[in-house]
């Protein structure tokens, strides 16, 4: 059995199938709208990471998140208060 390396320096066993992995596939995975506008579009964010490999996932994941927490936080605010009391 013949051991080396390739050029990008993956070892290579003379005889045994090159590992290839699988392009990036969609999951599958229904999103259901919730009727919130600013919650759909970061979850419609999600379906990103459908085309990407795994290791581009966090970014699409930590983005989606950063923009949910946002949103909701947003929905938690108190509306500034309009009233002129000198009126």
């Amino acid at each position: 059995m013949a051991v080396t390396q390739d050029p990008t320096g993956t070892t290579v066993v003379a005889g045994e199938p090159a590992y290839d992995p699988a392009a990036p596939a969609p999951l599958g995975v229904q999103r259901v709208p919730t009727g919130h506008a600013g919650v759909d579009a970061h979850l419609e964010r999600l379906a990103d990471a459908d085309h990407l490999p795994a290791d581009g996932h966090l970014e699409v994941y930590e983005d989606v998140h950063r923009g949910l927490r946002d949103t909701l936080t947003a929905l938690d605010a108190r509306p500034e208060d309009s009233h002129d009391p000198r009126s």
